[in-house]
């Protein structure tokens, strides 16, 4: 079967079928294949939840630069989700996503940099980010 009927089986969550779908296009290497298989064993959707496959997997995609793995592997390392948390890690996959146009990890970077969270606190750098984002840092950053 083609990985666009293992992508439309995911869409459409038929989490089972879009296993037995995906899975050969993950072993074949193709990210976006990865990157589902990674979401469906962390989440146990089709399966029972399985957090060293789902990091493997996720893992897998990042390491292709597939931007929604870039930004689902920075969480796992951030909350510590089928990995040890660790913010500069996730810090390094955000940032990897935000060059590829990520908003989403754009903001989470931004407010990593406002905490200095896994980076030198930097509110410069944060304001930069959320406008890159396409926020107003004047209503996300305190000024106190």
């Amino acid at each position: 079967m083609t990985l666009a009927s293992g992508i439309a089986a995911f869409e459409s969550k038929q989490f089972s079928r879009a296993l037995q779908l995906l899975t050969p296009h993950a072993q074949n290497g193709h990210s976006a294949a990865q990157h589902r298989l990674a979401v469906m064993c962390q989440n146990g959707l089709g399966q029972v939840r399985n957090e060293a496959s789902a990091y493997r997997w996720m893992k897998y995609a990042a390491d292709q630069d597939h931007g929604p793995a870039l930004h689902a592997l920075g969480y796992m390392y951030l909350d510590g989700d089928c990995t040890n948390p660790d913010d500069q890690k996730a810090v390094a996959c955000f940032e990897k996503a935000v060059n590829l146009g990520f908003e989403g990890s754009m903001l989470t970077l931004a407010q990593m940099y406002q905490q200095g969270r896994g980076v030198a606190q930097n509110t410069a750098k944060a304001r930069l980010l959320y406008v890159q984002a396409g926020f107003d840092p004047a209503e996300l950053i305190d000024h106190s």
